[in-house]
């Protein structure tokens, strides 16, 4: 699109992110009635209503909802191209906080992570290795990586990727324990728990596999000794197929049962507009999981 249209798009996704022409203009530092003939002039070219009025708010239309999610991914795409063709990144300093799983914090992140070092080497990452949902809206992270939606609307979410999980355990468990060919058969195995044992046996449920608690008689808070009590072969655990992939010692089990989705979502606060810093750990983030 041309410069124009850029300006139109700038000027839709400020109002739909603050919910008012007046606030999106303070945004933009523009006048209300310029910013108002610019989404006029957006929802003329696309021949589409953007917004309707409720009261004094505007809401968007389902075709205000769509173009919303496509005018982010450009202005994603052009901050990042702005940051690598003047260098800006190298400059770019500050701390980052990113709060994640620890099996995720140790087993998935660490790449991306380096490729971060390499393209801003004064920032300051602080991964936050939590498996409860840290609060963005106090500051104790500022870029979150979770399986939920959050329900804050100050919040900006993103979906990145959907993971696959499957069943895994040692061979050392299974030399001992025998490996199970049917669903019926894992529903007999010792299992290594996770937090609440009882949210385990209503997860797995659905598949067909029928657990108790007498199937968990390990557990751990902790995400990480958990996968190395599954290490050690004390059972069978359901683990994402990144990090199953890299732990040596591990097979998977029933390799023809349909892996177990789960979204990860990348959140962030409204800052992400502002603060180059974590701007481009968002955008590098986003563009890590997607391509995996």
């Amino acid at each position: 699109m041309n410069n124009a249209d850029w300006n139109h798009i700038r000027a839709f996704l400020a109002t739909a992110e603050t919910g008012s022409l007046s606030a999106g203009a303070r945004r933009l530092g523009l006048t209300q009635p310029t910013l108002s003939r610019q989404v006029a002039a957006l929802e003329a070219k696309l021949g589409v209503l953007l917004f309707e009025r409720l009261g004094r708010s505007l809401v968007l239309t389902e075709a205000g909802h769509d173009l919303c999610n496509h005018g982010r991914k450009m202005g994603e795409a052009a901050e990042a191209l702005a940051l690598a063709a003047t260098g800006q990144a190298q400059s770019i300093e500050g701390t980052v906080r990113i709060t994640a799983s620890d099996v995720m914090s140790a087993y998935v992140l660490p790449p991306v992570l380096y490729q971060l070092r390499q393209r801003a080497p004064r920032l300051t990452i602080d991964v936050v290795a939590a498996d409860d949902i840290r609060d963005l809206m106090r500051r104790e992270a500022d870029i979150a990586i979770r399986h939920v939606r959050p329900e804050q609307p100050e919040l900006i979410a993103r979906l990145v990727q959907e993971g696959h999980a499957y069943f895994y355990a040692a061979t050392s468990y299974l030399e001992r324990q025998g490996r199970p060919s049917s669903v019926r058969d894992l529903s007999r195995h010792d299992f290594v728990g996770f937090a609440d044992v009882g949210r385990s046996i209503e997860f797995v449920a659905p598949l067909g596999i029928h657990l108790t608690a007498d199937n968990f008689q390990i557990k751990s808070s902790s995400g990480l000794v958990s996968w190395e009590l599954v290490k050690q072969g004390f059972g069978v655990s359901p683990m994402m197929e990144d990090v199953a992939r890299v732990t040596p010692g591990i097979e998977r089990i029933l390799p023809k049962l349909a892996p177990i989705t789960f979204p990860i979502w990348l959140t962030t606060h409204r800052e992400l507009h502002t603060s180059r810093r974590i701007r481009i750990v968002f955008d590098l983030l986003a563009e890590f999981f997607a391509q995996k």
